[in-house]
């Protein structure tokens, strides 16, 4: 199956935000943070501790929020040619090929580790951090994208046993 492609932005920078939200040091800070920003609101009522201290979460709550879901997938997206590029690629029973204008590179299905299905994209990822993102739209019709889902969801799991 030959597919080709090139990135929408906003599809992206939601990919990237989904990457970082199901990362667990990341889901552990977000709640960690929650329930101290919570803690410090129900105490605040309760007059146990000063309006500082709930500013202090409250405000810790919005700076780790406004990294995480718009200034690391922006600066990541920025920096990242790979997101500029335009794609062919290959999907077939031993690899994936993807050919750009600076070149061409092939993964046995060995090579991924696992695959997560958002919204827009596929991940393929190598290891816990560096993933390849493939676009749904890429796919000529639902067909194309429903044997494509069953052979990465195929061949990674037979891979990852």
């Amino acid at each position: 199956m030959n597919i080709s492609f090139s990135y929408d932005r906003k599809q992206v920078i939601q990919a990237l935000r989904y990457h970082f939200f199901s990362r667990p040091e990341i889901r552990l800070l977000v709640i960690l943070i929650n329930v101290f920003t919570i803690a410090a609101a129900v105490l605040l009522y309760f007059k146990r501790i000063q309006p500082f201290s709930f500013l202090l979460f409250s405000t810790l709550w919005m700076a780790l929020m406004l990294v995480i879901w718009r200034i690391l997938p922006n600066s990541i997206y920025k920096k990242s040619q790979t997101f500029r590029d335009e794609f062919l690629m290959s999907i077939d029973e031993q690899e994936i090929t993807l050919t750009t204008d600076r070149g061409r590179q092939s993964w046995p299905w060995q090579r991924f580790s696992k695959f997560i299905e958002t919204p827009y994209f596929f991940h393929l990822y190598f290891d816990n951090r560096s993933f390849f993102l493939v676009p749904k739209d890429a796919f000529e019709n639902i067909t194309d994208q429903q044997a494509a889902r069953d052979m990465m969801k195929e061949k990674i799991r037979a891979a990852g046993s």
